[in-house]
């Protein structure tokens, strides 16, 4: 026999719904009442990244590899451009660490609106929970490459006649810095795409030629010591450039770096970061009927 418990509704409790105010109106503490969403959307995109795949997450270990090696051959090999007299495979890897998961969170994330499309439709959450979940996964994958570059960075300390090359100091505890960096900085850019994407689907091909171009403006095959002070200007306004150098400077104790460019790639990183929070939440309010 089934009995039916009588339900009396809590008392005390209260939810007040108000519209948003302002042009950037960001509620931390829905966000960490979400944070279970967050874990769980961490562990879909991990998942689903290597379902069906042979080699799984070793390709985050066999990416970075292959991709020095042909920039050995090609830049400096062939072209013969100078790495500051830092082995060439360790100047590649260490450039790769930080543009890497820069490309990877733009290119994952630039993409929230229409590839979530039908999750949006169907129940309420924050939205910015789900670039962030980007951020937080491929957080994973840069664990993953760190990996060859540390196994070189030994071997070349240690096991070569190239030791010199390669100075450890204080500076390696200052790392996490240019990778909070990173994060922040590509977050903002994968929300201005979001936006972006979501009003106009085709600007999803001209964000992957974005981040090809982007990458040649950035340090990462070229020292900065050896671009013409005429053209500084170029590579100091690309607030990505700071963060690659930093992780050289942080790991090798080789680098080319200043106060005043600090502060205002920095500045550029938190600029980018707010007007893109801000556009974002502007978009989804209106993003289901428009993807």
């Amino acid at each position: 026999m089934l009995v039916m418990a009588e339900v009396t509704p809590a008392t005390g409790y209260e939810v007040v719904i108000e519209p948003s105010r302002g042009w950037l109106n960001l509620d931390w503490r829905e966000l960490w009442a979400y944070r279970d969403l967050l874990v769980l959307l961490v562990q879909r995109d991990f998942i689903s990244r290597y379902k069906q795949t042979i080699l799984g997450p070793l390709w985050h270990l066999i990416q970075p590899v292959i991709t020095t090696a042909v920039f050995v051959v090609i830049f400096g090999r062939i072209a013969g451009i100078s790495t500051d007299e830092i082995p060439q495979p360790l100047f590649y890897l260490c450039g790769l660490l930080g543009w890497n998961y820069f490309s990877q969170n733009i290119s994952t994330g630039g993409a929230t609106f229409v590839n979530n499309a039908g999750l949006f439709g169907k129940v309420y959450f924050p939205r910015l929970i789900v670039p962030v979940s980007v951020i937080v996964a491929n957080l994973i994958a840069f664990g993953l490459q760190l990996i060859p570059f540390l196994a070189f960075l030994a071997y070349y300390k240690f096991c070569t006649a190239q030791a010199d090359a390669v100075r450890f100091s204080w500076l390696l505890l200052l790392a996490p810095l240019p990778l909070l960096q990173t994060a922040l900085l590509s977050l903002g850019v994968s929300l201005w795409m979001s936006a972006s994407t979501a009003k106009f689907r085709d600007l999803i091909h001209l964000n992957q030629f974005i981040i090809q171009l982007w990458m040649f403006a950035t340090p990462i095959i070229y020292p900065l010591s050896k671009v013409s002070d005429r053209w500084k200007w170029i590579i100091w306004a690309n607030p990505m450039s700071v963060p690659v150098e930093a992780f050289r400077i942080c790991f090798l104790g080789r680098g080319t770096l200043g106060p005043t460019e600090i502060i205002i790639s920095v500045a550029s990183t938190l600029v980018i970061l707010a007007t893109g929070i801000a556009v974002f939440q502007k978009v989804e309010k209106t993003v289901v009927d428009s993807v």
